[in-house]
């Protein structure tokens, strides 16, 4: 358990009593690099926001063993036209440790510009943020992350729309914290990338399809299994209830461990 950072027990999550994310078992590793990955609709940023808190589970629990944590969101669930500086954005990273109306110390601000100088942001302190680009929102998102000095970090699909430069340097600052013994979260898109730059990897299709090495979750039998449990997905379905005939696609005989769980949950 002591190198244990994340654990689920059973997790249900979802919105208005309809279930994205069902019943995942496993722990995270602390200081592991791990890869979400799945279909859109495949439960990842569900998943992320309930590790957060943002969202109360529907059933089971999580439990982390993490000190403090960061969650980086998708840049679309941001509003960019709040009349705000890089530097009102990137202090935010202080709230943990100084409150939101904490009084900023000389020895913070050193931080907060070595925070943006890692990210290639010296000098943009004073730019409204609906002047940034896609990257540039990206990079100054990162130096808000840094400066929560977090050993949970959770990063909800944080390299897309962003050039390959900007992914270069962003991926370099992954990897400083996998160095640092902080735990990566990260949810990708990008099979390439996550084979080359996160060796575990959660593989969701709404449920745990394949989770572990990366070599060996990222399988073509793994993904096409990922394909078909959600393109026959009902949402119709009541929660919990997978649709007829995907259980034996996905246990063999549809009697697999997970059987009585599921009957029980579709039950109450």
């Amino acid at each position: 358990m002591n190198d244990t950072c994340l654990e689920f027990r059973n997790l249900t999550l979802g919105y208005d009593g309809h279930a994205a994310v069902h019943h995942l078992n496993g722990a995270v590793e602390r200081g592991s690099l791990t890869a979400v990955l799945g279909a859109n609709g495949s439960g990842k940023s569900t998943l992320m926001k309930g590790i957060a808190g943002i969202l109360k589970p529907l059933g089971g629990g999580c439990v982390s063993s993490a000190r403090r944590l960061a969650y980086l969101p998708q840049l679309s669930e941001l509003d960019r036209s709040f009349p705000a500086r890089v530097v009102d954005l990137v202090s935010l990273g202080f709230w943990q440790q100084r409150g939101l109306f904490g009084r900023v110390t000389r020895d913070d601000k050193g931080r907060l510009s070595g925070c943006l100088d890692a990210v290639g942001l010296s000098g943009f302190e004073a730019r409204p943020l609906d002047s940034l680009s896609g990257g540039q929102m990206q990079r100054a998102l990162f130096a808000r992350t840094m400066l929560q000095d977090a050993d949970l970090i959770l990063l909800d699909e944080p390299f897309n729309a962003v050039d390959d430069e900007t992914m270069r340097d962003l991926l370099a600052v992954v990897a400083q914290w996998a160095g640092e013994g902080r735990t990566v979260f990260c949810v990708l898109h990008d099979h390439a990338l996550a084979r080359a730059h996160f060796p575990q990897a959660l593989l969701m299709a709404r449920k745990q399809v394949a989770w572990g090495r990366t070599e060996e979750v990222m399988t073509s039998d793994n993904l096409s299994r990922a394909r078909s449990f959600q393109e026959a997905w009902d949402d119709t379905a009541g929660w919990c209830e997978e649709p007829r005939g995907l259980q034996r696609h996905l246990h063999g005989d549809g009697a697999g461990p997970d059987a009585s769980v599921r009957k029980a949950a579709a039950h109450g």
